[in-house]
């Protein structure tokens, strides 16, 4: 007589599977609360306290640890294997059904202790799924009750479980562990080390773990399929909550978490408007209706279709402050419900994404082919960065400021990248170019007659003069940069001809 061991958390279609294993001629071994479920439902299940002849113990955190279960499960089809069973006193087990303790499910929910959340790490299930996992020439290994019927059916109609299915199985049950481990190391990691030390290494190995938390109309073009991703199954889109508009696409995610990090950046009022990755307009002011303008105005034409990001909560004034501007997405802290209910009687298509806290990843992953690469997020200069003057003329105090602007605004846009402020504001930018001059002329062409007593900076070292030349045929005033190229001297040599002031921070802020 074939013989199954159940052991479920999640009894959904118990009833179903139970009941057509046994009209199969299986005995049911089962354990505390699934052997007390099957007899609920009419059935007479073994209790593995009499496979064990031993009881459960320790509030039942061990039932199953035992070698007549284990070795049941992991004896092989040979000879050997049978034979040894036979001697000890066990008996076969070829099938196991097991799920896990709700884990995930129960740090998702608001204020569990690290006592109760230690509680939910199943040991003994676990252990058998990986045991029938193993096993599987052998052992069909049950997780998923949406494989119920297919099981059923197999045995209805074939008697037994061909190798595929029993292969498919077992992929699926060490995936179920896999996240399940995932989950419960990245939650006491969280929970146990909250903060990484600066300088600290990257690990060895980084398992993901993720779980698709939304489906996605298409990704960058249609003929392409795209989800969203997230460590923790309750996660939402960057963190929020949407609030109104049509459905979230794969671009509009890029885009706000461009925007969204971007103006993470800033203490002041500030807002970021984004088009396909790249900042058109970053400006700061007393509030995030006052900012709005001054940044549309930094390239109202390719704002024309983007996304929005303010650290304020976006209000009536913020609203009005949209003018007539198409926007794909808005991310902010908050909406006042009379900002929300405008958007949704005049813009009714505008997503609406309520993000209460600033990004704080750990890392940045990217796909390449073949692999994936890993680094630590580029969160402005590193501390103890002091900036050096190296032209002959210092910056004046109000350059300074539009200096440290233009520094910290230039680092979210693509390189190579050039931006123009002021001491609140861009007037140009010019990114994803592959030539740094050329991106200073897109920069000035940008800003027009706003270059004049601008100032400039830029995310990389200037290789040669000609830019610096671009800019202050322009009228730009000052520049900020790394420095470090081994053409540094003709670069500063060609700002003091113009009269410029240059500061060099020794700081690269590439982004690709």
């Amino acid at each position: 007589m074939p013989r199954a061991l159940i052991s479920v958390y999640d009894k959904t279609g118990l009833d179903i599977l139970a009941h057509g294993l046994a009209e199969l001629g299986w005995d049911l071994v089962a354990s505390g609360g699934t052997a007390r479920a099957l007899e609920v439902l009419g059935l007479s299940p073994t209790p593995v306290e009499a496979v064990t002849q031993a009881p459960e113990m320790l509030a039942g955190r061990v039932k199953t640890l035992h070698p007549a279960i284990h070795a049941g499960i992991l004896a092989r089809d040979t000879a050997e294997d049978l034979e040894t069973l036979k001697r000890f006193g066990f008996a076969p087990i070829d099938m196991v059904v097991c799920n896990l303790y709700p884990f995930q499910e129960t740090i998702s929910q608001e204020g569990i202790s690290l006592e109760e959340a230690i509680e939910q790490i199943d040991v003994g299930g676990v252990a058998m799924v990986r045991a029938a996992a193993k096993n599987f020439a052998r052992v069909a290994v049950v997780c998923d009750p949406a494989d119920y019927g297919t099981v059923l059916t197999s045995l209805r109609v074939a008697g037994r479980l061909d190798d595929e299915l029993r292969r498919r199985l077992a992929v699926k049950a060490f995936a179920l562990t896999r996240d399940y481990d995932t989950a419960i190391h990245a939650y006491l990691a969280r929970e146990l080390v909250p903060q990484e030390e600066p300088g600290a290494a990257l690990p060895a190995i980084v398992s993901l773990g993720l779980t698709r938390i939304l489906d996605l109309r298409y990704g960058e073009n249609p003929h392409q399929h795209a989800g969203l991703y997230a460590v923790r199954a309750d996660a939402t889109p960057l963190g929020g909550q949407v609030l109104g508009g049509k459905e979230l696409s794969y671009n509009n995610l890029l885009d706000l978490d461009a925007a969204w990090r971007a103006v993470g950046m800033f203490e002041k009022p500030a807002v970021v408007i984004v088009k396909h990755l790249n900042p058109t307009g970053i400006a700061t002011a007393s509030t995030a209706a006052e900012a709005m303008p001054l940044a549309l105005a930094s390239d109202p034409v390719s704002a024309f279709g983007g996304v929005i990001a303010t650290n304020r909560t976006v209000d009536e004034p913020f609203v009005n402050a949209l003018g007539s501007l198409f926007v794909e997405a808005i991310a902010a802290p908050d909406f006042t419900p009379a900002a929300q209910q405008m958007l949704g009687e005049g813009r009714k298509n505008c997503r609406l994404l309520r993000i209460p806290e600033r990004c704080a990843d750990r890392v940045e992953l990217r796909s390449v082919c073949g692999g994936y690469l890993l680094q630590r997020p580029d969160r402005d200069d590193p501390e103890g960065t002091s900036w050096k003057v190296v032209t002959r003329r210092r910056p004046t105090s109000d350059e300074l400021q539009a200096l440290r602007f233009a520094w910290r605004a230039v680092q979210p846009v693509k390189s190579n990248a050039i931006v123009l402020a002021t001491a609140t504001a861009t007037v140009g930018i010019g990114g994803g170019l592959p030539s740094r001059v050329d991106a200073v002329r897109l920069a000035v062409e940008k800003a027009g007659e706003r270059a004049r007593g601008a100032a400039l900076a830029s995310d990389a070292f200037f290789p040669f003069p000609d830019a610096i030349d671009a800019a202050a045929a322009a009228g730009v005033t000052c520049v900020v940069q790394p420095g470090g190229s081994i053409r540094d001297q003709d670069v500063i040599d060609a700002a003091d001809a113009h009269g410029m002031a240059m500061v060099f921070t020794g700081v690269r802020h590439f982004r690709h």
